[in-house]
């Protein structure tokens, strides 16, 4: 066999070598939970880190903060959780699933009440407690913050009771959207950016100062995660000047 004939059976075999190690090398991958009312904003969000880091690839999981919260109690492989409430982060924390010093809160939000595009007459939230309320949308308090929130705006209005036996639950504020939207409901309270992104719903009133908890959205690395490190750095890029700009498009207030 001549010296030209192995040196290109070599070189083949460098390239081929090459080849296969590049073909190999997994981009990294980490699971986000987020709050259900950050679907749109996050997803814009995962598509500009991918120029930032493009060998990190972020699959986004969306659902009720307190859902997401049991995935995680129950072993479910996440890297970060971001909540649209304390409650379920602090949870988390008191249980030992959350990493040491990465909480931070992100953002905040407004609690508001709409009805469907056509409706007149309601004006506030206290007509939830009037007969021109036979329904209203609301999130299951158990596990939606929404839906907690509700619940102190009407107790602190004095009205729980009444607006109780009217409400239908639903299993995150996205639902809620949708029971409006359809008009299958007189009313329903949601968060203002999910507001903003229906062209079929009217915001009536924002929920009057001091009636509620401030809506804080707090974000952690999740202890069981299989890359922190990774996890770490996009939770931080989150708090970037880049990051917020699209934050605050949506409706969100940045936590400084």
């Amino acid at each position: 066999m001549s010296n030209k004939i192995r040196s290109r059976i070599l070189l083949s075999s460098i390239i081929a070598l090459s080849a296969s190690t590049f073909a190999a090398t997994p981009k990294t991958e980490i699971i986000v939970s987020a709050a259900a009312s950050l679907t749109e904003t996050m997803n814009e969000l995962i598509e500009m880190y991918k120029k930032v880091k493009p060998d990190v690839t972020i699959t986004p999981t969306y659902g009720s903060s307190g859902s997401l919260q049991q995935q995680i109690e129950q072993g479910a492989p996440v890297d970060i959780f971001i909540s649209a409430s304390p409650k379920q982060v602090d949870a988390l924390a008191k249980q030992g699933l959350i990493l040491k010093d990465t909480r931070k809160n992100i953002v905040e939000n407004k609690v508001v009440l709409i009805v469907p595009k056509s409706t007149k007459g309601i004006t506030q939230f206290e007509d939830a407690a009037t007969d021109k309320i036979k329904q209203i949308a609301l999130g299951e308090p158990s596990s939606v913050p929404v839906g907690q929130y509700s619940e102190e705006i009407f107790t602190a209005l004095g009205i729980l009771d009444k607006v109780k036996p009217k409400a239908v639950y639903a299993k995150d504020v996205r639902q809620v959207l949708t029971y409006v939207e359809m008009g299958e409901v007189d009313a329903g309270i949601v968060y203002a950016t999910d507001a903003a992104i229906s062209k079929k719903v009217t915001v009536i009133a924002t929920a009057p100062e001091g009636t509620h908890k401030p809506v804080i959205y707090p974000a952690a690395v999740v202890k069981t995660s299989a890359q922190p490190q990774v996890a770490k750095t996009f939770l931080a890029w989150l708090s970037s000047a880049e990051a917020s700009k699209v934050f605050v498009k949506y409706g969100f207030t940045v936590v400084q």
